[in-house]
């Protein structure tokens, strides 16, 4: 870009707000039409698939193998399209991606590169896109800020894109680009995506699919004002300063749709999976150890677990990026957490059942024993020195508590207060990542660190 100030341009709001010709309100009008067209296509390729299956069952294919082929072909074109969009679309894919260890094997298997991709990668926008929303953000002398500026995307996810420069005192910064219009792509999507949740759940392992929408419909503002991810960001880049195990990097600029933070090099967590096992456990912990940590340590809890947002570094240091979406905690974590998952272990089924009462997680009456059964699995990774997490245990407690009438149907006598949607959300996407990983971890150890009330007195 050549030589540039030795001061950077200082980083507006922006008082003129009208968007670029190529970015005008008839492309994104069409645009958001072509969206709407392809995911509108979802349920026309089901029932195509379905109509396509029931003739080859009447012409005397077994049952087992039309459904197999019709779980795959559903699945390819699902991620398929899901990866070919931005916005809601993008981060739903995002969220089935991070699930995909508990989807169907022969389902799963053919398509876990595709998913692998989707959390860290999409589409990427056009260099003059790029520009145009810098100009906007930071004033038409932006180039000011950087002596140099790589046009080609380091990496894309669902609502920005994110470019390696060097600023004007010589860092190398990441610098995360809005995508012009995703404020309303993604809230299109999602309202889409609500609309065909039913059509998406089969093949989410009896996920809640229609709770994931909500929880990302709810988080939306948040989300798309990257001045709220930069102060977060920023809170924890100052917590984890001085932390040989951990870096978060500082905020440079921010605005609400472009975001300067210091560059972090390495490979993502998923990177793991091919080290050998006693370097991929102890990165699997020291995954596990951040999301704990970050309650305790700065009041946040990063809640966005899957891989592509968890860097492994040259220095043996885990970086962590993406702080859009966070649960402001601070306080911690609640320290009910830790005494029930204490007395859960001790096997005291009554106290548990009135601890998780008074959380507001019993909806009406349940048999106390039922209900410590049904926990158990989920509380044996804590109960044992180290724990080996697979995509098979992970797969079949999905399963189990998917379905309604496992442990005398106390799956529909639960709630989930609001208070701890995220923090259910970052415990389960962290067992699944933990799965994916093979990993063997001494995860009670983490707990007895850093989960208050549940190290023993």
């Amino acid at each position: 870009m050549g030589t540039m100030s030795d001061q950077p341009a200082t980083p507006t709001n922006g008082a003129e707000r009208h968007l670029p010709a190529e970015v005008d309100g008839n492309s994104l009008a069409r645009s958001a039409f072509r969206r709407g067209a392809r995911l509108a296509s979802l349920p026309l390729g089901f029932a195509g698939r379905a109509t396509l299956g029931l003739g080859r069952r009447l012409g005397g294919a077994p049952a087992e193998e039309v459904s197999e082929q019709l779980q795959q072909r559903a699945a390819e074109q699902l991620f398929r399209v899901l990866g070919e969009l931005k916005g809601g679309a993008m981060k739903f894919g995002q969220a089935l991606s991070l699930f995909e260890s508990v989807l169907p094997e022969d389902v799963a298997a053919p398509y876990r590169v595709h998913l692998a991709r989707l959390q860290d990668a999409a589409p990427p926008m056009p260099t003059s896109r790029v520009h145009a929303v810098l100009a906007r953000e930071f004033g038409s002398r932006w180039q000011e800020t950087f002596t140099e500026f790589d046009p080609l995307p380091a990496a894309a996810a669902s609502i920005g894109q994110v470019h390696k420069a060097t600023w004007a005192d010589g860092r190398t910064v990441a610098v995360k680009v809005q995508y012009p219009g995703a404020d309303e792509a993604l809230r299109s999507d999602l309202r889409q995506i609500g609309r065909l949740s039913k059509v998406f759940a089969p093949l989410a392992g009896g996920m809640d699919v229609s709770a994931v929408v909500d929880e990302l419909t709810a988080r939306v503002t948040e989300e798309l004002d990257y001045t709220m991810e930069a102060d977060s960001q920023q809170q924890a880049a100052a917590g984890f300063a001085e932390s040989k195990e951990f870096c978060v990097p500082p905020v440079l600029a921010s605005t609400p749709k472009v975001m300067v933070s210091e560059w972090v090099e390495g490979g993502p967590l998923s990177s793991a999976a091919d080290l050998p096992d006693n370097r991929r456990n102890a990165a699997a912990l020291q995954y596990v150890r951040f999301l704990f940590a970050g309650p305790s340590v700065v009041g946040l809890l990063h809640a966005d677990p899957h891989p592509g947002n968890f860097k492994l570094m040259k220095d043996g240091r885990l970086g962590v990026v993406d702080f859009g979406l966070v649960a402001r905690l601070p306080d911690g974590l609640p320290p009910a957490m830790g005494r029930i998952l204490r007395i859960a272990q001790q096997g005291d089924a009554h106290q548990v059942a009135e601890g998780l009462r008074q959380e507001g997680f019993v909806a009406s009456d349940i048999d106390a024993e039922d209900l410590l059964d049904y926990l158990a699995p989920f509380v044996e990774p804590a109960a044992v020195p180290e724990f080996q997490f697979n995509r098979d245990w992970m797969r079949e407690q999905f399963i189990r508590v998917r379905d309604p009438h496992a442990s005398g149907g106390v799956a529909m006598k639960l709630n989930l207060p609001p208070s701890y949607l995220l923090i259910h959300r970052v415990w389960l996407g962290g067992l699944a990542v933990l799965s994916q990983l093979n990993a063997r971890a001494a995860f009670g150890e983490v707990l007895e660190e850093f989960l208050p009330g549940y190290a023993e007195d």
